[in-house]
């Protein structure tokens, strides 16, 4: 396993400075984000990613891509503007998903992440099976161009996602649908101990957010996100039961603020998880 951070995709980004101010803090991966339509259509940026990952010697780990729409984290307005699962935003979120699956390709990204959505836990929801089917078309998109597809975790409890993965491949077969393993969201949403989930899903994670979190104190909102190490997260634990499930793959800083406080956070989250690891 090694430590790398998420950065984010933006118009005017300097994307050969933020290569470089990553290695400077000791890291040599990244998972890009971007929630941006227009970089997806960027093929200058493109060239510009391919030639700072040549630069600095920089792996991407996975590309994780928004979609565009109105989005509320919460509990209550979430069910109804997060990910697929609202009919209103699904089939634009399904185009942008497909874009951002094709610009992954120019930068030669293999894992291709995204939030899904609430995903109903009664597998009789007449919603459950529409957005199963707008998540067959995205696996079968990234298929096609030679990557994974990967829900990134936390607003469905590990047995929903897992048996929305099981139903994807008994259509589709194994290969290349697997987990962006978010503990921290887990817990900010209120679904799952991150350490117990891996007995439930373990096998399907291809991808880690180094993240820390509480849980939520009411029914509406979510639990805060806190600096790794200052959460509800037991990474010790954690890290020895991602070792036990044979996980290898890279853990990805993500820290939900700006500034000069988000990179010292970082820097203490990659000490942190250096001397777990």
């Amino acid at each position: 396993m090694k430590v790398g951070v998420l950065i984010a995709l933006y118009p005017g980004v300097d994307i050969d400075e933020k290569f470089a101010e990553l290695r400077s803090m000791g890291m040599e991966s990244c998972q890009l984000t971007c929630w941006d339509r227009e970089i997806l259509h960027d093929d200058e940026m493109a060239e510009k990613i391919n030639a700072a990952i040549e630069k600095h010697g920089v792996t991407i780990s996975a590309f994780w891509c928004g979609w565009e729409g109105r989005k509320v984290w919460d509990f209550y307005e979430g069910q109804l503007t997060l990910g697929l699962v609202p009919a209103a935003y699904r089939v634009e979120r399904l185009n942008m998903l497909v874009e951002g699956s094709d610009f992954a390709k120019k930068i030669h990204a293999v894992d291709f992440a995204t939030h899904v959505g609430y995903m109903p836990e009664n597998p009789y929801d007449p919603n459950y099976q529409e957005v199963l089917v707008a998540c067959k078309t995205i696996v079968e998109k990234c298929r096609e161009n030679g990557q994974n597809f990967l829900f990134e975790t936390g607003q469905e409890t590990p047995v929903t996602l897992k048996r929305a993965i099981q139903d994807i491949e008994k259509d589709l077969g194994k290969g290349n649908v697997g987990i962006n393993l978010d503990p921290a969201n887990l817990i900010m949403y209120g679904k799952a101990n991150p350490v117990d989930a891996l007995e439930v899903f373990g096998e399907y994670v291809r991808g880690i957010h180094g993240k820390d979190g509480l849980y939520p104190t009411d029914g509406h909102c979510l639990g805060a996100e806190v600096p790794l190490g200052e959460g509800k997260v037991n990474y010790p634990a954690f890290i020895q039961k991602l070792k036990e499930v044979g996980y290898t793959g890279d853990i990805t800083i993500e820290r939900e603020i700006t500034g000069e406080e988000q990179k010292k956070d970082i820097v203490m989250a990659k000490e942190i998880l250096d001397k777990l690891i």
